[in-house]
């Protein structure tokens, strides 16, 4: 088990990492897509572990069904306790993600041998949970792991 600087939301019951560094909109990102219907799985810090050969996200003891909202502070929220991790988005600047990328420029990561599709989304755009929306569904779609 391992415990990361990331931000971790279920949609539909998948899990979807929310990864960058302080400051850089994870926990803002997370509230717009809870207000679309995610449910919170963990905010600032995330446990990683193997169940069943598979990688699964679970809020730490401490913070669980926390949510930092800027200029509100830590709110309480509803929260899910564990979820399948079937998406990794990093969250860069707009500048950092290509207009019309490749097909076969699909990107994963590896948790424990296990891969996992990776996107890039920049965290302030209006469109930036709709875009993971469509990456999960396309995820869902294709079966691209």
């Amino acid at each position: 088990m391992s415990t990361v600087h990331a931000t971790c939301v279920a949609i539909s019951g998948n899990g979807v990492l929310l990864r960058g560094p302080s400051g850089a909109g994870k926990s803002d990102l997370a509230l717009r897509l809870i207000d679309t219907g995610a449910q919170l799985v963990s905010d600032d810090y995330v446990r990683l572990e193997l169940q069943d050969s598979l990688p699964m996200a679970r809020p730490p003891a401490a913070i669980e069904g926390m949510l930092e909202v800027r200029g509100l502070g830590l709110v309480r929220v509803p929260f899910v306790p564990l979820a399948r991790v079937v998406l990794v988005v990093d969250l860069v600047d707009p500048a950092d993600i290509p207009r019309l990328p490749e097909p076969e420029s699909i990107d994963f990561e590896a948790f424990a041998g296990i891969r996992i599709r990776r996107i890039h989304v920049a965290p302030f755009e209006a469109s930036a949970a709709a875009k993971i929306r469509l990456a999960l569904q396309s995820e869902e779609r294709d079966g691209a792991r």
